[in-house]
């Protein structure tokens, strides 16, 4: 489809792009009431401008349209001054990667490119964070390095398959998020719903995959030497996060900071009433609803939306309202 650019820019839904791998399970489509052919779905990307998984809006005059085509025919509209900044350095897609991963077996051990040496080696950083959504009894996230790890230490656990020993756990309990910088070595453990914001990039090397075999009955290829190449050796230990309460409306809606990073911010905000949302259009607003039911208005449209619905507010709309249509609800919001 294309779109005029005289087009009216309203809260965009898009269709969420379904990814299957080993590991997933089926939370998302039966937690969310997701419609779909998959009976398993180890990862559901909410908003993504990848090749991999596109994006289309779902509903409204831009139906059809993929997030790729919005930034190139909308760009600082769509995006904020922010946003535009990164494109004028070179990016013609949409910053961030915003995605829910269900791990109903543990994730492989891996390690993302960061800034400084990603793009060096051809391959797209990665900085990113997860917000637990659920997480069945001793789910656990493994990130960063136990005090005393360093190079010689990690390559000789390589050999022996034993890097997980290495790395700091911490318990996923629900409403905790984690932050996870490119160079942070680490695994996302099994029984974890996350909702996961990060840069817009699909570089991953793994370090270790627990010698499970793939469907075809072949080990997992391994980035070893790619992985070693961009580790943080003096990482700072992991934290868990939670959230912490920046501000009070004046209606009485709560405002939590859980990340704030050069790349993306993310705030929780608990609705207890209608609120009306202003701000400078510097970014535009991504939504994902933890619970509750919401409706969004703004440039004379209105939507609901359900428990696990996404959705994207422009830049240019610097106005925009929230109702809850639940007693509460639970929103995750990501800016640059």
């Amino acid at each position: 489809m294309r779109a005029s650019m005289n087009t009216s820019l309203y809260p965009l839904r898009f269709e969420p792009v379904c990814q299957d791998y080993l590991w997933g399970g089926n939370r998302i489509l039966k937690r969310y009431r997701r419609r779909s052919r998959a009976t398993t779905c180890a990862e559901s990307w909410e908003i993504a401008d990848r090749s991999e998984g596109m994006s289309r809006v779902s509903h409204g005059p831009l139906a059809g349209c993929s997030l790729h085509a919005l930034v190139a025919r909308f760009g600082r509209r769509l995006l904020g001054a922010a946003g535009a900044r990164s494109r004028s350095a070179g990016a013609t897609t949409f910053p961030l990667l915003v995605k829910i991963i269900d791990a109903r077996l543990r994730l492989s051990v891996q390690v993302h490119p960061h800034e400084r040496n990603g793009r060096r080696g051809g391959a797209e950083p990665k900085t990113e964070m997860w917000y637990v959504l659920a997480a069945k009894p001793g789910s656990r996230i493994c990130a960063g390095f136990r005090p005393g790890v360093g190079r010689r230490e990690f390559v000789r656990a390589m050999a022996r398959g034993a890097v997980a020993r290495l790395l700091r756990s911490l318990p996923a309990t629900p409403g905790c998020a984690f932050f996870i910088p490119g160079g942070r070595v680490h695994a996302i453990g099994k029984g974890c719903l996350l909702l996961e914001i990060q840069q817009n990039s699909h570089t991953t090397y793994r370090v270790y995959d627990w010698d499970r075999l793939d469907r075809d009955g072949k080990l997992r290829a391994l980035h070893q030497e790619q992985a070693l190449k961009v580790i943080r050796w003096t990482d700072r230990p992991t934290r868990r996060i939670r959230p912490r309460r920046i501000r009070v409306s004046p209606v009485g809606n709560a405002y939590d900071g859980v990340v704030r990073c050069p790349h993306f911010g993310v705030m929780r905000l608990r609705l207890r009433a209608p609120e009306l949302v202003r701000h400078d259009g510097r970014s535009f607003h991504a939504y994902f609803v933890v619970a509750g039911r919401v409706r969004v208005a703004a440039a004379g449209r209105t939507d609901a939306l359900p428990t696990g619905g996404s959705f994207l507010i422009p830049a240019a709309l610097t106005r925009y309202r929230l109702e809850p249509l639940t007693r509460s609800a639970v929103l995750i919001r990501a800016t640059l």
